[in-house]
């Protein structure tokens, strides 16, 4: 599979790239504690910006939203391009999945349902989840992802451990989080005698349509 090559933002562009990190990472830790109703100035607030400065940037709350979630998606495709490039299968899926626990890819799925999905949101989660598939396609062609794990397993998986609790994020539970992957990782590989996992894979028409109510309002 060849990966295109990605050219580093410069300039201005390079300091909006950093601002919109850190509006996402603060929005991920005000979700995590306020929930999906979480007023935007509390996102500005835990940025260190000003709330008119978002609005001039996004025009509203649910651009805003979007914006977000596509930053959060391409993060995700950032570390699974890497993923992908590494020589060996299983440490380039677990890679992956560590990178995306760690910058909290689970924390925007309070947004489900509460905000409308747009054309360029739907390309980008397509794009994401066809990088997963090959991650895993590659793990199982090496023999080192058991057998009947499905990408959509591996994206609940990263969904449920990288969300934000409303607890501080500090060395502590840094240190929780990393001994949970590694069990749930350690849970992922392909061993001589492994029970097989119970029920059927996970839906994809389940998985994506969590996201098909488009929001109420959206000012």
């Amino acid at each position: 599979m060849t990966i295109p090559p990605q050219r580093p933002p410069r300039g201005r562009e390079a300091e909006a790239a950093r601002n919109d990190r850190r509006v996402l990472d603060a929005a991920r830790e005000v979700f995590a504690r306020q929930g999906a109703d979480a007023p935007v100035s509390a996102i500005a607030a835990q940025a260190g910006v000003g709330i008119g400065s978002l609005y001039r940037r996004y025009g509203s709350k649910r651009e805003l939203l979007q914006q977000l979630c596509l930053l959060a998606m391409e993060q995700s495709i950032a570390a699974a391009r890497e993923g992908l490039a590494a020589d060996d299968p299983w440490h380039g899926l677990s890679d992956y999945v560590q990178a995306c626990v760690a910058f909290g890819a689970g924390a925007l799925g309070a947004l489900a349902g509460a905000i409308e999905t747009t054309p360029r949101m739907r390309a980008t989660s397509r794009r994401s989840r066809r990088l997963l598939a090959e991650l895993v396609r590659r793990a199982h062609a090496a023999r080192v992802l058991r057998p009947d794990v499905s990408p959509l397993d591996v994206a609940y998986l990263i969904e449920r451990l990288g969300r934000r609790g409303a607890e501080p994020d500090d060395a502590e539970q840094e240190n929780v989080r990393d001994r949970v992957v590694a069990i749930a990782l350690a849970g992922l590989r392909a061993h001589a005698g492994s029970p097989p996992l119970p029920g059927r894979p996970p839906s994809e028409r389940r998985y994506t349509g969590r996201w098909s109510t488009p929001a109420a309002g959206g000012s």
